[in-house]
């Protein structure tokens, strides 16, 4: 399946979201083992980083694109569909294009990757005047 930006935004939860991206990896599988310095040497491209931009400023700085899920810290774009060296060496446009990225916090980051719910933020509940009690 591949994903893209255009069919995610129709979703509306942030649920709904982490569901269509979790790709239930395992983590400490290595996905660039000896080459990394092909990933590190894409990361730090003035056209990844224009790419990054473009797509933080899209999404408003918001977990998965959702508002209400501001990320405070730092900020990750996640390529929606896995990207590998041969994508990289032959510049395949897909990895630039923003319809295939998404922001991310690093917690979801490694949820959508390993598939492990607990890490995702939780919805904070809207208070009220007296919805509390004791016992």
């Amino acid at each position: 399946m591949t994903r893209r930006y255009s069919q995610l935004r129709r979703l509306e939860t942030f649920e709904e979201r982490f569901e269509y991206l979790r790709l239930g990896g395992d983590v400490g599988l290595s996905t660039f083992g000896f080459d990394r310095y092909i990933n590190q040497k894409f990361y730090t491209s003035v056209e990844w980083r224009s790419a990054r931009d473009q797509v933080i400023v899209r999404d408003n700085g918001c977990d998965l694109g959702i508002p209400g899920y501001e990320i405070h810290g730092a900020l990750l774009v996640h390529h929606m569909n896995p990207m590998g060296i041969d994508d990289i060496l032959h510049g395949e446009e897909w990895i630039f294009d923003p319809d295939y990225l998404i922001t991310t916090c690093h917690n979801t980051h490694n949820a959508i990757h390993y598939g492990n719910a607990n890490l995702l933020p939780k919805t904070v509940v809207k208070r009220e005047p007296g919805d509390t009690k004791l016992w």
